[in-house]
């Protein structure tokens, strides 16, 4: 049987010392000022470094529509 190794409190700190949490960045969107995390689109405008990459609205109403698929099926 294999006799575990101990960790002395150094060991233990110098492992714990990497398990810290760090604050999101969050940037402000040129258009329109509204806050989202850095390197992402913003989920409110579907822009990401100026372009449209996400149709908001298509989702909005694919929603919607879902929704009331639901309602109708109950």
């Amino acid at each position: 049987m294999v006799v575990r190794m101990r960790h002395t409190k150094s060991q233990r700190n110098r492992t714990r010392s990497h398990d810290k949490l760090f604050n999101p960045a969050v940037t402000l969107d040129k258009n329109t000022n509204i806050p989202h995390l850095r390197h992402r689109a913003s989920l409110v405008t579907g822009q990401y470094k100026g372009r449209q990459v996400i149709d908001v609205q298509a989702k909005i109403a694919k929603r919607a529509k879902k929704s009331k698929e639901q309602a109708n099926a109950r």
